[in-house]
């Protein structure tokens, strides 16, 4: 399986996973959880899949696509379809005909999936106004994924992340010289990513949530949320960090420090006009919506204990 995305449709959310040839199959099993009876999400599929209508469809979308199609099966199929004794499931339709557009899987993240173009036609058998906001959802998601503003706000978040992985490793040889146990490291590497995050946005990230519980209900966290001059600070902080931890400073001292940096840093950036060029740049981009510019405030006494 592919990447996993995820789509929030009349607020359901449903995941969007990569398969062959990087087309995005959609999980209709999530989908089902929009109808009314959603507790009986196979036997929605079932009933939908063996409807006359769905049977010519999926022929038609594998005679177009998969040239490995067995049309004799098919035609079988077609040909029974709608009648009373008729009954079909995605295993029997994949094991008989050789189908690619859809399947199932056990397991986590199982459940059913089909190509986007096969799920926005099951779409309408949960309602016509669900299948209408799932493409107008799944095209926003495509135009996001396109968007060189996005793809270059995720390489700062990718960055982040990585200067993250020497932060981490440095607090990591600090507790195998005190001999920290587990329990331990888990606080402590919760105390150095708060510590930063204060530092640079003014709060803690559970404070964040507080105070942005729409946000924080989408899966946003506050590195998520943050402008393109926090992001360049906060990775350039966790590298400096690291080192400051390397040599033994006191946690009280490197606050400070950071402190100081980051307010540098963040004025050098404002003089610049950073998150204005950047939106200047990618006018189209949707990046620009989450752009908070928070400045350094509210400083917590707690952190310079």
């Amino acid at each position: 399986m592919g990447k996993i995305r995820k789509l929030t449709v009349l607020s359901t959310e449903i995941s969007v996973v990569e398969g062959i040839n990087s087309d995005d199959f959609i999980c209709l099993t999530d989908m089902v959880k929009a109808s009314e009876d959603d507790g009986r999400a196979a036997d929605i599929i079932k009933n939908w899949i063996r409807n006359r209508a769905t049977i010519e469809f999926l022929g038609a979308w594998e005679s177009l696509y998969n040239p490995k199609f067995k049309v004799v099966e098919f035609d079988h199929f077609r040909k029974s379809a709608g009648l009373p004794t008729f009954t079909m499931s995605v295993a029997n339709w994949v094991e008989s005909t050789g189908a690619i557009g859809i399947y199932s899987k056990s397991g986590r993240y199982g459940g059913t999936y089909a190509h986007k173009d096969i799920a926005f036609e099951f779409g309408a058998a949960i309602s016509p106004m669900f299948k209408l906001y799932l493409i107008k959802d799944y095209q926003r998601l495509k135009e996001e994924e396109s968007n060189p503003a996005l793809l270059q706000w995720h390489a700062k978040r990718f960055l982040s992340k990585a200067n993250y992985a020497i932060h981490t490793d440095a607090i990591q040889m600090q507790l195998k010289h005190l001999g920290y146990k587990k329990a331990k490291e888990i606080l402590v590497y919760a105390q150095e990513a708060d510590m930063l995050n204060v530092v640079v946005f003014g709060c803690t990230a559970k404070e964040w949530e507080s105070k942005n519980p729409q946000l924080a209900r989408k899966r946003f966290n506050i590195r998520e949320t943050a402008s393109v001059a926090q992001l360049l600070v906060l990775s350039n902080l966790e590298t400096i960090n690291a080192e400051f931890i390397k040599k033994g400073i006191s946690r009280s001292e490197r606050f400070r420090a950071l402190l100081k940096i980051a307010e540098e840093q963040l004025e050098t950036l404002k003089k610049r006009e950073i998150d204005s060029q950047f939106r200047k740049q990618f006018p189209e981009n949707n990046v620009g919506k989450l752009l908070n510019g928070n400045d350094i405030v509210n400083r917590h006494n707690g952190m310079e204990q």
